[in-house]
């Protein structure tokens, strides 16, 4: 035993390293790795291509994405998307990697064509936000009809004031006291069910605040919608995987999919041999408004009803879903925003905000990368197999 300790110590190490490699830590490095795997790819798709979109407002930033057609007859196709939310893209880009290398070369490219997004939100993955650079989460703006009522969730209006402070960031104590006495009130006052779904459901009325929904459609928005429309108009059966962080146990990547689903999330753990699967409900998960993958499901049942499709989220949780981590994920998300906004008293302060913000979506820690890549692997597995875009591993 003492002769191979050595040697297991030096494989975990090895593990490790190899893990951790995956996460890239800018966005220019992640968009150069991305942009480099088309050669190796055109070896199986002699048809793929590397496809770009500039933003309007700034020519370094693009969208990126890889696609192509089948080689003999489109029946399948995978998509995969990554940094609808910024700063999620250095996870979701470490397991789109983890994907490239070990899963999309088991696809038949003869029936089986895909497409790969990376950094759906540029801007926010480049400046490590969730939201844009109007600050709109994305994941609110996919909407089948664009008219819609802008005063849609009034109850924002009664913690707007609690989430969205005026002023400079300053003492780091007395600001998360003030944070958890009014938190307390709002959810006594409220119910926490309530008070959930009016942070998390989306609002349209306050530019400067969390989750806002914009009031036009992003160009960001656009692009993915017409990739969209591509994938169901030229095959009969689509899968989708979209990645994010933030939400759930902080060791266990759930699967959540779209409430438009009409299975039960058992049918689904079941059916994919996956122990954590949730609908995006308030019920099991939290409701959204404009979520991106119930647009897919919209899209698909109103113009393209006799397409297969599976779409889902893998959401790599991080504070947890304790009562802690419930707590703690809004006062995070209140102090990154505030200091964006309005400034801190100083750097110090600057830099505690920005690192509690960065540990809510891009975890540090070691032992967080390589369960969730092992959760991701498991997820590929048990999807692709039951979706039958791979064999089954003898």
């Amino acid at each position: 035993m003492e002769n191979r300790l050595p040697s297991i110590v030096n494989y975990q190490r090895a593990t490790m390293t190899n893990t951790l490699s995956l996460f890239p830590t800018t966005y220019e490095s992640s968009r150069e790795r991305f942009r480099g795997y088309l050669p190796a790819i055109q070896k199986m798709w002699n048809k793929a291509a590397l496809h770009q979109h500039v933003m309007s407002y700034d020519n370094s930033l693009t969208i990126d994405w890889i696609y192509s057609p089948a080689a003999e007859k489109n029946e399948k196709v995978l998509v995969f998307t990554t940094g609808e939310h910024g700063v999620e893209c250095y996870v979701g880009s470490a397991m789109m990697h983890k994907f490239v290398e070990e899963y999309l070369p088991k696809l038949d490219p003869r029936t089986t064509g895909f497409l790969l997004v990376h950094a759906i939100n540029p801007w926010g993955m480049k400046n490590h936000r969730r939201g844009n650079r109007d600050n709109i989460d994305l994941n609110r703006t996919f909407m089948l009809d664009p008219l819609f009522d802008s005063t849609f969730n009034p109850a924002y209006d009664r913690i707007h004031g609690f989430l969205n402070p005026p002023g400079k960031l300053t003492n780091t104590f007395f600001n998360n006291l003030a944070y958890l006495f009014s938190l307390l009130w709002h959810v006594s006052s409220m119910g926490m069910k309530n008070f959930r779904s009016a942070l998390l459901l989306g609002q349209y009325r306050h530019p400067n605040g969390l989750y806002y929904g914009g009031r036009d459609m992003p160009e960001e928005t656009r692009i993915i919608m017409d990739l969209y429309k591509l994938a169901l108009h030229d095959y009969t059966q689509v899968l989708h995987l979209d990645m994010h962080t933030g939400y759930g146990p902080r060791y266990q990547m759930s699967l959540v999919n779209s409430a438009l689903d009409n299975n039960p999330s058992n049918y689904f753990e079941n059916r994919f041999n996956y122990p954590l699967v949730v609908a995006a409900t308030a019920d099991e998960f939290y409701a959204i408004r404009g979520d991106m993958i119930d647009y897919i499901y919209g899209l698909k049942q109103r113009d393209y009803p006799t397409r297969r499709l599976f779409a889902t989220s893998f959401e790599f949780g991080t504070l947890g879903d304790t009562l802690f981590g419930l707590f703690q994920s809004p006062r995070v998300m209140i102090h990154e925003n505030r200091a964006f906004w309005h400034g801190t008293s100083n750097e110090q302060v600057h830099a505690e905000a920005k690192r509690g913000f960065e540990e809510l979506f891009n975890p540090s820690a070691a032992d967080w990368k390589e369960k969730a890549v092992k959760d991701a692997e498991r997820a590929f597995e048990g999807i692709l197999n039951a979706e039958g875009y791979i064999q089954p591993s003898a």
